[in-house]
């Protein structure tokens, strides 16, 4: 039995949703911030959004790599207290 929201109608195609998709990697090492980025990709809308939360200073120069090979681009780099906040956008062509 499939469960649905009532007035929502799965039509097939991924909506890309003006909410950043947050993941939340902080308190993990190298490479766990990167995969957990990398499966949220996988599932998400092209175009759409994601923001990494991670404590390892190593996803600084991982994510870009990563999100270079997938298409995508770095939109953000923000530090906050002790972690950092990574925005970026899936590409239309990623591999996810």
């Amino acid at each position: 039995m499939r469960h649905t929201l009532p007035g929502f109608v799965p039509c097939g195609e991924p909506v890309v949703s003006p909410v950043p998709i947050i993941v939340d990697a902080r308190g993990h090492r190298c490479p766990v911030p990167s995969l957990r980025l990398r499966k949220a990709l996988e599932i998400a809308a092209p175009g759409a959004r994601l923001v990494l939360l991670a404590t390892d200073p190593m996803a600084r120069i991982d994510v870009p790599h990563l999100i270079e090979e997938l298409g995508g681009r770095v939109i953000e780099v923000r530090e906050e207290a002790g972690w950092l906040a990574i925005t970026v956008e899936r590409g239309a062509d990623s591999e996810g």
